[in-house]
């Protein structure tokens, strides 16, 4: 894929694998983060054309009818094709755009305001389902798939979920039976599979015996394959232009060309599908929340209630200003993302995690707003949105559960430290039966030394007190995950209060950091004068951001958790609420 960027990596670089596991630590690699990420001038001409030639195949198109029909259309899907929107970052010479992680993502945006349906169908076509095989596809393979899927004169769909192994996806049922001549026979059953009747290349991971050793493969099957059953379709609450299915594979021969990868790598390739997919859930959340902004700001200018307009009143202000200034943090988190994507920082697990839960929750919270303040007008199914409500209220769900992503921030956050710490070396926080007899074996005790994290430097002069405040932050994030790591050992595993507040700290420090490194860009390019409108967001944002970061991580020792636990033990003993005013 194409560079997004015009800066090149310092040497440096090369010995940080994750800016955001680094803060755990105490550090602050602003080499990775400064400058803010620069598109370059030609792909921005070519993603404006995209944008614009979507825009105009939108005009024709009735996101009501499609929620009726039950699917976006065939027809939709093959001037998506036509147009050269169903391959946005497939390499050119497979009849893609060949666009870097930012172009993409910035198209996505505009799927993502036009209609949620029709996001889900492109991002399980495109972020996930053959994103597998533009990253690990043999040559072959990608000869053989990606020109008709980029055309889209065939979709793709991404078939990991099962009955019995949802967020825990490592503990699939399927299996793969390697054969003689090289193939391998697959049993097995999945669910919740988008594109999942219309699709007609699908890969697909499950377990398989490889060296010895009980391991994952992945698989492309295609439509049509002998004992390949579509199955039921699921009646969603939202999102209802998806075509939603169950999958069953019933001793279904998949011959060694359609082998993924090697054998024994299916679920590492899974999880790194997933980490692109969650980051464009994080864009699109970016891109919904401005088509929710485009249409409630002229609203509120114009209705109007006790001899005033809606936008004079604070209370309604205060939503606006709400979101604006959360979605310019968002926005900066974000694409500095995909720009680490796209300097091939070699981990940015954490990043997309943090900007799946942060997208995905905002959004929610944001459209919720943004109906109140359309009054009982927006409760008509005449406007838009009830549908949006419905459609979005599946992200916080998928490509991993927001609560899984928080324990996963955690916990693979603390692993450097646990790492560096003395006694905690062989700590596996991914693996929680392996870790209990390391820790059980951990004697505790702190190190007794002042951390001091690095500065940041590289931001603004008119930066520099947010600058050093997030500095701060990072020295006492470093503080309590060393505290907490210490107090629990083999218990931390288990400490979810404590994971959700670590999570939140170090997302929010994060979303600082973009912010700083997005508004320094500006500054240097436009100046402090013109640029006093972005200065003040970002100073506003920072300042209720840090505010977050010191209630979360000052909770970790001043909590009421062991009530909280109590309480709800005392609940699921009842089976019931139990406390009835009046009884029946």
């Amino acid at each position: 894929m194409e560079a997004a960027t015009t800066t090149q990596r310092p040497a440096a670089e090369e010995e940080v694998s994750s800016f955001s596991k680094s803060l755990f630590l105490g550090e602050i690699h602003e080499e990775l983060v400064f400058p803010f990420p620069s598109p370059d001038p030609e792909e921005q001409d070519r993603i404006r054309a995209l944008n614009q030639a979507l825009r105009v195949l939108a005009e024709d198109w009735d996101v009501n009818a499609w929620e009726e029909d039950r699917w976006i259309g065939d027809r939709t899907v093959r001037d998506l094709g036509e147009a050269g929107l169903c391959g946005l970052y497939v390499p050119q010479e497979y009849g893609g755009q060949g666009l870097s992680q930012t172009g993409y993502c910035r198209v996505f945006e505009t799927f993502a305001q036009i209609d949620g349906a029709l996001s889900v169908v492109m991002g399980v076509h495109q972020s996930i389902g053959m994103k597998g095989i533009v990253l690990f596809g043999s040559d072959e393979q990608k000869e053989r798939f990606l020109p008709d899927l980029a055309a889209g004169r065939r979709l793709a769909a991404f078939a990991l979920t099962e009955p019995d192994a949802g967020s825990d996806a490592y503990h699939l049922q399927s299996r793969a039976v390697s054969q003689p001549d090289g193939s391998w026979v697959l049993n097995g059953e999945k669910r919740y599979i988008g594109n999942g009747g219309k699709g007609e290349v699908f890969v697909t991971f499950a377990r398989a015996e490889v060296g010895g050793k009980d391991r994952h493969i992945a698989l492309i099957l295609e439509k049509g394959m002998r004992g390949f059953e579509v199955g039921e379709r699921y009646d969603t609450m939202g999102l209802r232009a998806n075509d939603l299915r169950r999958l069953r594979f019933n001793d279904v021969r998949v011959p060694p060309e359609n082998v993924l990868g090697e054998p024994g790598e299916g679920f590492h390739i899974a999880m790194h599908i997933l980490n692109n997919g969650r980051l464009s859930l994080g864009t699109g959340s970016v891109g919904a929340t401005k088509g929710l902004l485009d249409r409630i700001i002229p609203h509120v200018k114009e209705r109007r209630q006790f001899g005033r307009v809606l936008g004079d009143f604070e209370l309604v202000q205060e939503k606006i200003a709400w979101m604006v200034s959360y979605l310019f943090g968002l926005e900066s988190m974000a694409y500095l993302t995909c720009g680490l994507v796209d300097r091939k920082v070699p981990d940015y697990s954490l990043e997309s995690a943090i900007c799946k839960v942060s997208g995905t929750e905002f959004l929610w919270y944001a459209a919720n707003r943004v109906l109140q303040l359309r009054g009982g007008e927006g409760y008509m199914r005449t406007e838009p949105y009830e549908k949006i409500l419905r459609d979005i209220r599946i992200f916080p769900i998928f490509e991993g559960a927001n609560d899984v992503l928080r324990a996963f921030i955690a916990l693979t956050g603390m692993k450097p430290l646990g790492d560096e710490l003395s006694g905690l070396g062989e700590l596996d926080l991914g693996d929680p039966i392996g870790s209990i007899c390391v820790l059980a074996e951990y004697v505790s005790g702190r190190i007794q030394r002042q951390v001091r994290p690095d500065r940041i430097d590289a931001a603004h002069a008119e930066l520099k007190r947010q600058a050093d405040e997030v500095a701060d932050q990072v020295k006492q994030l470093r503080e309590v995950t060393e505290k907490v790591l210490r107090e629990h050992r083999k218990e931390v595993i288990e400490r979810q209060f404590q994971q959700k507040r670590l999570a939140s700290a170090v997302s929010d420090i994060y979303a600082q950091v973009a912010l700083l490194s997005r508004v320094s860009s500006i500054l240097e390019d436009q100046g402090v004068e013109p640029s006093g409108q972005e200065l003040y967001i970002a100073d506003t944002f920072c300042r209720r951001a840090a505010a977050r970061v010191r209630a979360a991580l000052d909770q970790v020792e001043a909590n009421d958790d062991e009530r909280m636990v109590a309480i709800a033990k005392l609940a699921l003993k009842r089976g019931e609420y139990g406390y009835a005013l009046f009884e029946d």
